[in-house]
């Protein structure tokens, strides 16, 4: 089983109704327009799904009902954020029983482990599934940065093929390829960055902002690979303001504004998170707003 990490992968929002349910039909009609637009996979579970606010049973839903809208069209990543070995272990035999066809793993969430213990936890993951794995390399967010000495180590486990890089550096896509040549697809995971990495040579993009705005985000992609850098710079300029929304605590309100905004979602969010109100409203929805008016 393998999955072609390439082209943009969005970090879908869960769409909740406003008495705290799954709202699949609206999760639906978002996943519609990802598909239209030529995404060429999805992430579930990440921290714009709000994975550490949902029950089991609430992912297993929501991860069967993608499974069965994509029909094959596009692989489904689930994300494993845990605290425990024990239940970052559960997850991936969740993983394949529900259907994913790959998972994004996080270091330890709240232990900060050391060098042996990330690279132990990665493995013992990996070790467990035939699922193709992903490392999600946030050390801002997480504060664990798994280091090039790291993925040197990670290399002998076969199934982990690619990594999300948000480091916020841009040269450690150059060091990757320097050091590992193609041994690990490299996808962008900072919005505000992914021209600037796709230019250097990384291979895909797990997407924030595609969550409202999936047609431009599929444009830059493959503009820039087809090496239109102009036609692809212009629409990034654009949409840097709105990128800019994916590198805020608030990052899970804000895009599901823009959402709300542009039709395909609500700004429904899971406790503790509020959704905005006031000025922080006003302000973030005038942003979006002058995105909307000036779109190419």
């Amino acid at each position: 089983m393998s999955i072609n990490w390439t082209g943009v992968f969005p970090a879908l929002t869960t769409k909740f109704t406003a008495d705290d349910k799954l709202d699949l039909p609206l999760f639906e009609k978002n996943l519609i327009a990802q598909l239209d637009a030529g995404v060429t996979g999805i992430v579930l579970g990440g921290t714009l799904g709000e994975a550490s606010v949902l029950t089991t049973d609430e992912k297993e839903e929501l991860v069967k009902f993608a499974v069965e809208k994509c029909a094959g069209k596009v692989p489904v990543v689930l994300n494993i954020a845990e605290g425990s070995t024990k239940e970052a272990l559960q997850q991936a035999e969740y993983a394949t029983a529900w259907g994913a066809k790959g998972i994004m793993i996080l270091p330890p969430m709240r232990y900060k482990s050391d060098h042996r213990e990330t690279v132990t936890y990665f493995k013992t993951v990996a070790n467990s599934t035939d699922l193709p794995v992903m490392i999600y390399n946030n050390p801002v967010d997480y504060k664990i940065e798994v280091t090039l000495d790291m993925f040197d180590e990670l290399r002998s486990c076969n199934n982990i093929t690619a990594v999300k890089e948000s480091t916020r550096d841009v040269t450690n896509v150059t060091r990757m390829i320097n050091r590992f040549g193609d041994r690990y697809k490299i996808l962008c995971g900072v919005d505000t960055l992914a021209m600037e990495e796709l230019c250097l040579g990384a291979d895909g993009w797990v997407a924030g902002l595609v969550c409202a705005f999936p047609k431009e985000t599929v444009d830059i992609f493959n503009l820039v690979k087809a090496g239109k850098i102009a036609e692809a710079t212009k629409i990034y300029r654009w949409f840097m303001p709105l990128l800019e929304l994916d590198i805020h605590p608030k990052l899970v309100q804000y895009i599901k504004l823009a959402e709300t905004q542009v039709g395909i979602g609500s700004e429904y969010v899971r406790a503790p998170r509020l959704t905005l109100v006031g000025k922080e409203r006003e302000d973030i929805l005038k942003v979006i707003n002058d995105g909307m008016a000036t779109r190419p």
